[in-house]
């Protein structure tokens, strides 16, 4: 199955990629979830558009990705959510949760790029990856405090 990507899916590509995958990984996974569009000769011509607008968010250079990926590493962000007696989180941090947190402390980071590697449940010192280049990923450390 032909697809065109619109949203940026691990080891599949970026938006406006042209990816050839199985079938049902495309009907049952990326169609429904609005991380691709079917491939027509019509629907090619917006892989410009999708392409502009990822090149307006990406860092070109390889020295601002480095600059960017000190910055992140270089003191704990706060991330304050609800949570019961003992530390129990009422539900998990979600990767939007750890982009508002990350805006607040003055960091930007798309939060497509952020891999928490596991449910974060408890409070405490979590370690999470932001890939800023695709030779840069950045290793930021989250206190998770209760609000």
């Amino acid at each position: 199955m032909k697809l065109i990507l619109t949203h940026e899916v691990t080891d599949l590509g970026s938006p406006g990629d042209i990816v050839e995958v199985k079938g049902g990984y495309g009907r049952n996974y990326l169609l429904p979830r609005g991380f691709a569009i079917r491939w027509t000769r019509g629907a090619a011509k917006q892989v410009d558009s999708i392409k502009k607008a990822r090149d307006a968010r990406a860092v070109h250079d390889l020295d601002d990705a480095k600059a960017i990926k000190a910055r992140l590493e270089e003191k704990p962000v706060n991330v304050r959510v609800n949570a019961g007696p003992g530390g129990r989180l009422f539900g998990a941090v979600t990767v939007s949760d750890v982009a508002e947190s990350l805006k607040a402390a003055g960091l930007e980071a798309d939060k497509r790029r952020i891999d928490l590697g596991h449910p974060i449940k408890t409070l405490g010192s979590h370690q999470v990856s932001v890939r800023i280049h695709p030779e840069v990923v950045a290793t930021a450390t989250l206190n998770v405090v209760p609000a």
